[in-house]
């Protein structure tokens, strides 16, 4: 699993024997079998994690016990709840794994310690906290502005990967559709072809 954060980080800054001994030391290899939580709402969340293998979800339940995603996370992604890891409070999410996986944890102590002593880790995870900030507020506008076959047909173009692994409840969920209308739009357009 190092091997993958290795391959991740390399991508945006050159990682040597020294400063790869310092993140390997400040992470916790973990595994999850599909439906395992790494968190449950109401947990005070410890760990942000990185998936070197399989993937994850985080998402929200409503008091009619409907189920909202809120973020998928393959290989080479990262998922936490950020609030609770920053000032402790109860999660709001559950995240669990969507596929058996293997995950790297690191709390909030590892993290600001590869901050303050890797450059390249600290400009990664502001590069980082700014692209996952533009797609969420893509992603807002969308909800607020777009048909639901506009939705979809852009989660497609954005993460066709992500729309062949997840089952299509778990994608009307994130897309805030129902699995009806994710199959009618799929029938639409399979008579286009």
């Amino acid at each position: 699993m190092f091997e993958v954060l290795k391959a991740y980080f390399e991508r945006s800054f050159p990682v040597t024997e020294e400063s790869f001994s310092l993140i390997k030391s400040v992470l916790t290899p973990k595994f999850l079998k599909k439906g395992e939580f790494l968190v449950r709402e109401g947990d005070v969340a410890k760990y942000g994690a990185f998936v070197a293998k399989g993937f994850l979800r985080s998402y929200v339940i409503d008091n009619k016990g409907k189920e909202h995603i809120v973020q998928f996370a393959p290989e080479n992604w990262w998922i936490s709840d950020r609030s609770g890891i920053t000032d402790g409070t109860p999660s709001l999410f559950f995240i669990d794994a969507i596929e058996d996986s293997g995950v790297l944890l690191i709390d909030m102590a590892g993290h600001v310690t590869l901050i303050e002593k890797l450059p390249g880790y600290a400009a990664s995870f502001r590069i980082g906290m700014q692209k996952r900030a533009e797609a969420k507020d893509k992603r807002i506008v969308h909800s607020l502005s777009s048909t639901a076959e506009e939705r979809y047909k852009d989660f497609l173009e954005t993460y066709p990967s992500i729309a062949q692994r997840v089952p299509q409840h778990m994608l009307a969920s994130y897309l805030g559709i129902t699995p009806e209308t994710v199959s009618r739009i799929r029938k639409q357009a399979s008579r286009r072809k």
